[in-house]
């Protein structure tokens, strides 16, 4: 979908916490500025320079969106610092002149995040126009050219999809032995367990991600979710076989589904259900570039960690996991259980 980075601040932080686009931003756009202590810097100057507006201009936004941009580098340097940093410059690039006692810097992710807000430059639409062709370029090199399994790069998906395949045969095996109902019971339940954990049934899910029939909808779906559904599966199986005993025989469509509404207010499963619905409506929006129209209210930015946990170095193909011993042990550890 298409991205007006002026308007939305939940897409500017979804860039801005991406370290390797910053990494691939920084070389190729060639905005100057001056590295100081290992970070590239620029003044109030710079910017008025770079993006060919007036000072105020720049003093407007940074009133506007001053947590904004705090939160992203921009900071004020003093003493010591200030001292160091302008023996580095040319006075005429300091905002403040030279006998300022305090000077306004903008890191770098600081001046993309000016130009992601600045409307009335021509070069900052320029810059932010490159800023999302280089995002999906950088992308599509770390995931392979395709994002539909991005969740299998996670450490934590092997572990959980093997967890969550046991503890959905003890669902099944709950809905064979304590529920008097046909075949189609199965793909009911599914639904409910789905529509419980993320408030999507499976085709629902599947349409959003742009999957197809033969797509399995749980190989797309990140760990947390997993183990969301795993939690609630278990919970029922066992629910069902106690009722189902007590009762001495099997239970009636309307006695399961009063299992799926105490779910649902359950003040145990609430954390972890809430974190899934923020997994999956976050990551997929930054990620996939799908929303989750239904769990809107639980999108937030993604965080820098999972930039690292889904694009970093120590995120590997599903297939290089497969290859390494200390994750087989992990899979021999969960089967002994």
């Amino acid at each position: 979908m298409a991205k007006d980075l002026t308007t939305s601040p939940l897409d500017r932080q979804n860039i801005l916490n991406n370290r390797y686009a910053l990494e691939t931003l920084e070389e190729h756009l060639g905005l100057g500025g001056t590295y100081y202590e290992e970070e590239l810097l620029f003044t109030k100057q710079q910017l008025v320079e770079l993006f060919g507006v007036s000072e105020s201009t720049i003093e407007k936004y940074l009133a506007s969106h001053s947590d904004e941009l705090s939160t992203n580098g921009y900071r004020v340097l003093r003493g010591a610092k200030l001292r160091e940093f302008k023996g580095l410059m040319d006075v005429s690039v300091i905002d403040y002149g030279n006998k300022s006692p305090a000077l306004g810097v903008f890191t770098f992710r600081a001046t993309l995040n000016m130009a992601m807000v600045l409307v009335e430059s021509d070069r900052a639409r320029a810059i932010r126009s490159r800023i999302l062709d280089i995002v999906i370029d950088v992308m599509a090199e770390r995931t392979g050219g395709h994002t539909k399994y991005i969740n299998q790069r996670d450490g934590n998906y092997l572990p959980a999809a093997y967890q969550e395949f046991n503890y959905r045969k003890a669902f099944t095996d709950a809905l064979d032995n304590y529920l008097e109902m046909g075949k189609v019971k199965y793909g009911i339940y599914t639904n409910k367990v789905y529509q419980l954990v993320f408030c999507e049934n499976a085709q629902e899910y599947k349409q959003i991600l742009s999957l197809s029939k033969k797509d399995s909808a749980r190989d797309t779906m990140y760990a947390e979710v997993l183990k969301a559904i795993a939690s609630v599966e278990n919970g029922i199986a066992a629910q069902m076989q106690a009722q189902s005993e007590q009762l001495g025989r099997k239970l009636k469509l309307a006695e399961v589904d009063a299992l799926f509404n105490a779910a649902e207010t359950n003040p145990f499963l609430k954390p972890i259900i809430e974190d899934a619905r923020v997994k999956m409506a976050s990551r997929d929006l930054g990620f996939r570039d799908a929303l989750h129209q239904k769990l809107e209210a639980y999108i937030q930015s993604v965080p820098e960690s999972d930039f690292e946990k889904f694009l970093g170095e120590a995120s590997r193909s599903l297939e290089q996991q497969l290859s390494d011993p200390e994750i087989l042990a992990v899979f021999k550890r969960l089967k002994d259980r």
